[in-house]
């Protein structure tokens, strides 16, 4: 009689450590990708505000050409505070993002409308430098979101939503930049 009370206390108490360690395993999981996440959208972050700092060398470069030159200087600065300040929470992000975005086609369709400006050596670099920005930019937003995609995954399915909703944990937003501008911006002189 003892050896069976024996053997169940043992089966029962080796089924609680599997529990408990599949829940610390769980917990682990949820608190890596949220980590990785938020340190993707510290990355994002400095490489917007990378951009901006482009945007506004450009900027200077084709400014004699451009009469909206302090408007679009004001908005890059309150843009570049925005990058900085932004929590870190995905949805700031993507306000700045597309801001930015429609800030840069307005600075490439002047650039464009002036072929002796587009032939200038720093503007031709600058244009390179911030393209490789953007693709830099994609593929952080591309990691941040396959992380989120996982991090939500667990949150939707048995037996990590359980463990998930105890703890309190909500879905973390993707980042929707769009990939390019829908349509041409409008530029006056």
């Amino acid at each position: 009689m003892d050896f069976i009370a024996i053997i169940t206390a043992i089966v029962i108490l080796v089924i609680i450590v599997g529990i408990i360690l599949f829940f610390i395993g769980v917990y682990n999981r949820f608190f890596s990708l949220k980590n990785a996440a938020e340190s993707t959208l510290g990355q994002i972050k400095v490489a917007m505000k990378k951009r901006l700092d482009m945007i506004e060398q450009l900027l200077g470069a084709v400014k004699s050409y451009a009469k909206f030159e302090r408007e679009t200087l004001e908005k890059i600065t309150g843009l570049r505070a925005s990058v900085l300040s932004a929590g870190s929470g995905a949805s700031e992000i993507n306000r700045v993002e597309r801001e930015s975005r429609a800030l840069l086609g307005n600075l490439f369709a002047v650039a464009e409308a002036y072929p002796d400006l587009k032939t200038s050596e720093t503007v031709k670099n600058l244009m390179d430098s911030i393209q490789g920005v953007e693709g830099e930019i994609a593929r952080q937003r591309y990691t941040y979101n396959n992380i989120c995609q996982q991090f939500n995954t667990m949150l939707d399915t048995i037996p990590s939503n359980i463990i998930g909703r105890l703890i309190g944990l909500v879905k973390l937003l993707y980042l929707e930049f769009e990939e390019q501008i829908q349509r041409a911006p409008k530029i006056e002189f």
